[in-house]
């Protein structure tokens, strides 16, 4: 028989039944959940204050303090998407505080939500996904003032995000207009390096473009929330470009339209997803809401994995007039987002998501 090997690499994905946003509930059977919740409507109305609840399905809460002040609220947490665990806290963290950014806000401070199995991670493990987490919310300019842990079978991390944003400078994902453009921050394809790099199967370009693409904090979000030509913006998660792109249209009353040939790629995708490197959440975002959504000139299985495809971390996805287009880009550019690039518009009609995958 032979000697156990002792002190081998915990992966911290091994430990974990999913990873990243994929993580997240289907959006079928969390429409159902919350289908008779009391909290899903007339909040607005019985707390006048509450500019932005649950109604939306946007990226954050807003409440007024004044005619100048808002506080925005958010949260995330999830399981590892990665095996270093200083990445993981990180990647987790920038995640969160991408919703602030995402409402058109500036963010204030944090609060860690840490649930850990001690019995199978070493103290010093825990210790680094912590810092991973200190890390991005420096780079972000703000303090993880608090938390709460507990002991649970997977580890899980991420953070309570709290900012503020001027009231008339709010960016919900329901308030795009006909003839807007739809621009993109960020390349998609995080899902699928994830699969990739469970099944040993991603290259080392394509790692660090994952690295580089999750941990890149959407600070346009503030400056694009001064704009008055850009209407409606979210970020781009666990649903998939086509999930927040049918929320922003069914929050619109528009059609989404968008041309799959000009969607920023990270690295290596295409081919990853034709070699079949997709997660279960493709599928199930595809179950949600494939309904909803219209592929036109033969749109190859490769290809809806990728529309479908759970982003962690995402891109900013934002409506704005045409004439103000030039002026986004260039924010996007000039805070490193060289990918940010126009993927379709919004126009009157149905509200659903039309993309031609020619």
């Amino acid at each position: 028989m032979s000697e156990p090997v002792l002190n081998t690499p915990i992966r911290l994905t091994h430990l974990s039944h999913g990873g990243g946003c994929g993580c997240k509930i289907a959006p079928a059977v969390l429409e159902k959940i919350l289908a008779g919740s009391p909290f899903t409507k007339g909040l607005s109305s019985s707390f006048p204050d509450l500019l932005v609840g649950i109604e939306s399905s946007d990226d954050a809460a807003v409440w007024k303090l004044n005619e100048t002040q808002a506080i925005v609220a958010t949260t995330d947490f999830f399981m590892p998407i990665v095996d270093d665990p200083f990445e993981f806290g990180r990647i987790a963290a920038t995640n969160a505080i991408s919703d602030v950014y995402a409402m058109g806000g500036q963010p204030l401070f944090a609060l860690a939500l840490v649930g850990m199995p001690i019995d199978k991670l070493p103290h010093e493990t825990i210790r680094t996904i912590l810092a991973g987490g200190e890390a991005a919310a420096r780079a972000a300019g703000i303090p993880i003032a608090g938390g709460h842990s507990i002991d649970s079978q997977e580890p899980i991390y991420g953070l309570v995000a709290i900012g503020v944003v001027d009231p008339r400078q709010i960016k919900k994902n329901n308030a795009g207009r006909p003839g807007d453009v739809l621009i993109l921050g960020k390349g998609l394809g995080v899902g699928i390096y994830s699969a990739a790099l469970k099944k040993d199967a991603l290259p080392a370009d394509g790692y660090r473009a994952m690295i580089a693409s999750t941990t890149q904090l959407n600070t346009p979000g503030t400056e694009l929330g001064r704009l008055e030509g850009v209407h409606a913006m979210t970020d781009v998660t666990g649903f998939g470009l086509l999930g927040h792109g049918l929320e922003l249209a069914r929050g619109s009353k528009l059609t989404v339209r968008m041309e799959f040939a000009k969607l920023p790629l990270l690295t290596g995708v295409a081919e990853l997803a034709r070699a079949g490197c997709v997660t279960g959440a493709s599928a199930r975002n595809w179950e949600s809401y494939g309904n909803g959504v219209a592929l036109f000139d033969g749109c190859a299985d490769w290809q809806q994995a990728i529309l479908t495809d759970p982003q962690t971390s995402g891109g900013l996805l934002v409506a704005c007039a045409p004439e103000s287009a030039a002026e986004v880009l260039e924010i996007f550019r000039r805070h490193g987002f060289e990918s940010a690039i126009v993927i379709g518009d919004l126009q009157a009609g149905p509200p659903l998501a039309q993309v031609d995958c020619g």
